[in-house]
């Protein structure tokens, strides 16, 4: 039996339907390429210390922003440099001595790559941020201190809390 015009097309048209639609990628993909480029221009404009909850930092009335350098963190517990642990708390309190031996040896590890010539001819290692608990004594805050000083870092900051701002 002959199949009248409309037939063969609404058959025609069945077959093409059977196969199910095509899945087109190329506008994901764009969309996904732009937001991939928006994130990378934008992730690298953060001004935050990082830091932990373990830590609570002193107030004060900061104006400085904040710069990427390297970071001492001194917990309760311990002393981390670029989030490595170092060394215990207690045998800092309980050293004698000024300079921290671990300490600087794992700063000057960090350090090596960052080297910069000042004019008298010594080596400036640059910039380190110390991030210390308020609760944190002096004294081991001061053999923190004096250790990077030693390990021959020209600049050494301490990081604070902006009064008015709320930690996270």
């Amino acid at each position: 039996m002959k199949l009248s015009r409309r037939a063969q097309r609404m058959q025609r048209h069945h077959r093409r339907r059977k196969f199910g639609g095509g899945l087109n990628l190329v506008a994901l993909m764009d969309i996904f390429t732009i937001l991939v480029f928006f994130l990378l221009v934008n992730s690298s404009d953060v001004q935050e210390m990082p830091g932990s909850r373990a830590v609570k930092l002193p107030e004060s009335d900061i104006e400085a922003k904040v710069r990427q350098t390297i970071t001492v963190l001194v917990t309760r517990e311990e002393i981390l440099v670029q989030g490595e642990s170092v060394l215990p708390i207690s045998a800092a309190v309980g050293s004698k001595e000024t300079i921290l031996v671990a300490l600087r040896e794992a700063l000057e590890r960090h350090a090596r790559n960052r080297l910069v010539q000042i004019e008298d001819g010594a080596a400036d290692k640059g910039e380190i941020t110390i991030l210390g608990d308020r609760t944190t004594s002096f004294e081991v805050l001061k053999k923190v201190m004096a250790t990077c000083t030693e390990a021959g870092y020209g600049t050494v900051s301490l990081a604070v809390q902006q009064r008015g701002v709320k930690e996270s």
